[in-house]
């Protein structure tokens, strides 16, 4: 553009106003970094939802055939469904409802509504006897910081006062969001009948509970008109105590007698527990907190710490507090480290502008710097958009980038002064002559990170600031380049310059000497150009393959599972030994467990098991990641010598989580034929070294005593069905028999046999039941016991019952190498599959691909704007083929760097890989406006290519070091190594071959012929 409004010249004629500009930007920005929120991971939406239902008494096949195939049925309606996966118990349902990737964040809720009304739409369907559906849809909610109190000399009762006390005054504070307690044990009232004892005085159970029942009962007891007032008539005779319960007279026949003649009542505490939490091997009771959303967790850390510190010093002595999970110290620590490194690549940057510009040239470039990172901030803040490891990583990687436009203004600057222009006249012909290259170079650059910002998956979501980063400071780099570099030039530069570049240094001389021939024998340069590429497609399949790396955080996570049919108290002895084994080892800091769940999500990317008796979950705090691998293989070697139990021992996930990463799912009809093929699978891929605790998420059968009725003798005995399944129920699991109401308290009187018949198998066979007339009957005389097994729970995926081979791995190896080792076993597992049955490949490399779906649906979309960009700017389509050819040249230098290093080419690297072809771009584009402008000045088009290349090899190559070097901070960190390496190759490899390319492609393509070599024109 050579005439028109120029706004460089604008921002001349107007330096004071562009002054007071950059002042307040760099006051707004400081502002808005201080203001804005801290995190350790950016949010994202959890697209899973959790429908639960009961149908007591039923076993889990017809649990599966009568509630959790009509869930299922009727969630595949649902129009934005992935898929459905339930777990079934017997009587117990659970649906998990996982919504597609594509599934917008902010429709999240209205989903859920919906699944609410589809399943009140079908409650009518269900059996007479089904108790209803539950749902959790706060399935990722994170708590961030966990207190776990312990009591010695104090009840779980009075322990739990005290805790509860303390939540309220939390609740109290601006930030909090959800609180709860975990661990907590609920009060139960025994009432433990001796079915012998009460056969002998010819009572009948039922009457006895109904009694009790009606006497605690709230009722109405009527009201008394008077004709000037009403008086309430009220009835005494509740319970609030045991003993008063246990004193609560009863009739049979003549004789009188209380309930504790008959009963043993004990006030006591729900057996087995549901759940339970320990600290350090002793018994607690967690308070798990959240924060609101969009707080800042620093100042709310802060403001707990504070009311923490008052609170427990107001606790009595013997009331113990440890804070295991603290969110707060854990993202200042991590924006610390960020912080740190955004500042070292500050410096480098600094460096590479002064070294290489000059002292005022590289202090014009360096103001440029906190310019776009202030006005950033703001946007930023704005936007809502956090500090976390995604924003400040790419604030890292968009400083190298964000350089580039205002060192090329300032190299255009630089060359009209060493001709004799001034200082006004120079410093505005920036946007005359490369304004609008630098700008659809800049858009191209930001075109390159299109497929982030458009993709909506769980992984997408998690780096969509990424996205929004580069694209707000490249933009406002290219604003700052035009409106602000020009005044800081005419400010900070001299009048004049002597044109210091008249004789070239020996670099420059190698590289013009280079260039020609390069463009002279254009056919050998191309050639060997695609068949380097051709070189490092090859080589790619040597590159490891991962989703996300491993957490660098500290933390040891194990997960215990026994086998499906193990009791809590089994569970809890076997968690128990492993802690007094985890106390003993040096390695460990302090931990906390919880026996019957998983540990509350105290960060988003926590990966947690169903609530089952049989499982557990530990979290062990250790000093540092050498004590944490050193713990891990002690851990591995507990679990191998231990056999009733898995101690399964993982870190902390970055990113969505996936459990144990290979896995594979087996599916089809029949649940024993499916539990063979999974040991078969198992066998086969156990063969491999690298593979460690493999398992089937659900597997053996349980034993189970079948009561056969004879129905005709029990219609003689007066007795039926439901009296038999009762009386049974209550001997060995206890029926509620009505409430002690204490205070705010309900405490259930749960009436069940003693010990010694709710534990004994042979005790059946002689149970004694009461008929109607108080008759005692043997079971044995109108029934007999069979021994058969059924499935303790049934695994579901869309309604098809699926056993999932998960397994972890052993040394560096990736997930994906393993499983594509495994290819030939798999398939020769497939083959040998009956007609019906199916096997899947999970676990980390399903999930990646999944991921990574979206971002190539988008990549269309991002080679379209990137080609209208260029086609915008080059007006021609042989330029168009020119730039576009040297896109995919970076891959060259990735994959030489992430061979060279062994990094992984990960979830986050691929997008680092994608970025690389809108910065190649970027220079191409840059490079031929040169050429253009040279031909339009009179140049051939053999001068003009040499003389573009030449000239703008100095800046394309300083920008390179630039944004290569600015990497440098983060590719020692375990999330952002990878991209790291594989940009930094990517840039200096694929900007020194497009040099050299791009001049001999583009001879090859316009049909250029050399100069004889005294025609040649001198380096200019």
């Amino acid at each position: 553009m050579k005439t028109g409004f120029n706004l460089s010249d604008w921002a001349l004629h107007h330096r004071s106003f562009v002054w007071y500009i950059m002042i307040i930007s760099l006051v707004a920005g400081i502002f808005s970094y201080v203001s804005m929120g801290r995190e350790e991971d950016p949010s994202f939406a959890i697209k899973v939802m959790v429908v639960s239902a009961a149908l007591p008494g039923a076993t889990a096949e017809e649990t599966v055939t009568q509630v959790t195939d009509r869930m299922e049925k009727k969630l595949q309606e649902l129009d934005t469904l992935d898929y459905t996966n339930s777990v079934t118990y017997p009587g117990v349902s659970v649906v998990y409802v996982n919504l597609r990737a594509d599934t917008p964040a902010d429709k999240v809720d209205g989903i859920w509504l919906r699944v609410r009304n589809m399943m009140s739409d079908i409650e009518g369907d269900m059996p007479e006897e089904f108790a209803g559906f539950g749902f959790n849809d706060d399935f990722g909610d994170v708590f961030g910081n966990i207190y776990a109190f312990t009591a010695d000399g104090y009840t779980p009762r009075e322990l739990e006062s005290y805790v509860e006390d303390i939540r309220t005054a939390v609740l109290q504070l601006d930030g909090t969001g959800k609180v709860e307690l975990v661990g907590v044990r609920e009060p139960v009232v025994h009432v433990e009948f001796s079915n012998t004892r009460l056969a002998a005085l010819g009572l009948d159970r039922a009457t006895v509970l109904n009694t009790l029942a009606e006497q605690n009962a709230i009722v109405p007891s009527g009201i008394i008109q008077t004709g000037q007032e009403q008086i309430l008539i009220r009835v005494s005779g509740e319970f609030s105590t045991a003993e008063e319960l246990a004193n609560a007279p009863l009739r049979s026949g003549d004789t009188y007698f209380t309930l504790g003649d008959v009963a043993d009542v004990t006030p006591g505490f729900e057996d087995p527990p549901s759940e339970l939490m320990r600290v350090n091997g002793k018994d607690a009771i967690g308070l798990i907190i959240g924060m609101r959303d969009g707080g800042n967790i620093l100042e709310f850390g802060e403001e707990l710490d504070k009311l923490a510190n008052d609170l427990v010093a107001q606790l009595p002595v013997g009331i113990g507090v440890e804070h295991v999970a603290n969110q707060p110290h854990v993202v200042d620590d991590s924006v610390g480290h960020f912080v740190r490194a955004l500042a070292e690549a500050v410096i480098i940057v600094l460096a590479v502008s002064f070294v290489s510009l000059g002292f005022r040239a590289g202090m014009v470039v360096s103001l440029s710097i906190p310019l776009v990172l202030a006005m950033t901030f703001v946007i930023l803040d704005m936007m809502g958009i956090t500090l976390q490891r995604i924003s400040l990583g790419a604030l890292i990687i968009a400083l190298g980038l964000l350089v580039d436009d205002a060192m090329i203004a300032i190299e255009t600057m630089i060359s009209r002064l060493e001709v004799g222009e001034s200082l006004t006249k120079a410093a505005s012909y920036a946007w005359t002559s490369i304004a609008f290259p630098m700008l659809s170079g800049t858009l191209v650059t930001v075109a390159g990170f299109i497929p982030i910002g458009l993709n909506s998956s769980q992984a997408g979501e998690y780096t969509r600031s990424l996205f929004y980063v580069i694209a707000i400071s490249l933009v406002l780099s290219w604003v700052v380049a035009v409106l602000m570099a020009p005044v800081l030039g005419t400010t900070f530069l001299p009048k004049k310059l002597k044109h210091e570049h008249a004789q070239a240094g020996r670099v420059r001389r190698v590289f013009r000497s280079t260039l020609i021939q390069a463009m002279r024998h254009k056919w050998v340069t191309i050639v060997a150009t695609v068949l380097v590429f051709a070189s490092s497609l090859f080589g790619m399949q040597f590159v490891e393959q991962q989703f996300f790396p491993t957490s660098d955080r500290p933390e040891v996570l194990v997960d215990v599972t026994l086998r499906q049919n193990a009791e809590f108290g089994a569970t809890d002895r076997e968690i128990a030994h492993f802690e007094d084994w985890l106390g003993e080892q040096e390695e460990v800091s302090y931990w906390s467990t919880y026996i019957g769940r998983a540990a509350p999500r105290f960060i988003l990317t926590l990966d947690a098991p169903t609530a089952t008796p049989n499982i557990g979950q530990i979290v062990i705090m250790t000093p540092d990641l050498a004590a944490r691998d050193s713990l891990t293989d002690k851990i591995r070697a507990y679990d191998a010598s231990h056999f009733d139990a898995e101690f399964f021992a993982k870190f902390l996930e970055l990113g969505p989580p996936v459990g144990k990463p290979v896995q594979y799912r087996v599916s089809g009809p029949k649940p024993e034929v499916l539990r063979d093929l999974s040991r078969d699978l198992a066998s086969r891929i156990a063969v491999d070294s690298r593979l460690t605790s493999i398992t089937l998420d659900w597997n053996e059968p349980i034993r189970v005593v079948r009561v056969v009725l004879d129905q005709a003798r029990l219609r003689q005995l007066g007795l039926t069905q439901s009296d038999v399944a009762k009386a049974l129920y209550t001997v060995f699991n206890g029926a509620s028999i009505t409430d002690l109401r204490q205070g705010d308290k309900l405490v259930d009187v749960l009436a069940r046999g003693v010990a010694t018949d709710r534990s004994s198998i042979d005790l059946l066979e002689n149970m004694q039941f009461g008929n109607a007339e108080g008759q005692p009957i043997p079971l044995a005389a109108f029934a007999r016991l069979e021994w058969t097994v059924e499935q303790p729970v049934i695994n579901q995926r869309d309604r098809v019952p699926t056993i999932t081979v998960e397994a972890a791995v052993l040394g560096e190896d990736q997930p994906d190498t393993i499983v594509k080792d495994l290819t030939p076993v798999i398939e020769e597992f497939r083959q040998s599959l009956p007609a019906g049955y199916k096997v899947v490949i999970g676990g980390t490399v399903e999930t990646s691909a999944e991921s990574q779906q979206p971002i190539l649906a988008v990549v269309p979309v991002m080679v379209m704007i990137m080609l209208t960009l260029v086609m915008v700017q080059m007006q021609s389509f042989r330029l168009t083929f020119v730039v576009f050819a040297v896109a995919p040249l970076g891959l060259i230098g990735v994959v030489a760097a992430l061979l060279a290093t062994g990094a992984p080419l990960g979830f986050v690297a691929l997008l680092g890989v994608l970025a690389l072809i809108g910065i190649l771009i970027r220079n191409s584009v840059i490079l031929f406006q040169e050429v253009k402008d040279l031909l339009a000045a009179g140049k051939s088009r053999w001068d003009a290519i040499y003389l573009a290349s030449d000239s703008r090899a100095r800046p394309i190559l300083l920008t390179a070091a630039a944004a290569s070097l600015a990497l440098i901070p983060i590719s020692r960190q375990v999330f952002w190594g990878p991209m790291a390496v594989a940009m930094m190759g990517g840039i200096v490899v694929g900007t020194v071959i497009t040099l050299l390319f791009a001049p001999a492609l583009y001879c090859a393509v316009f049909g250029v012929r050399p100069p004889s070599e005294d025609e040649e024109g001198a380096p200019a």
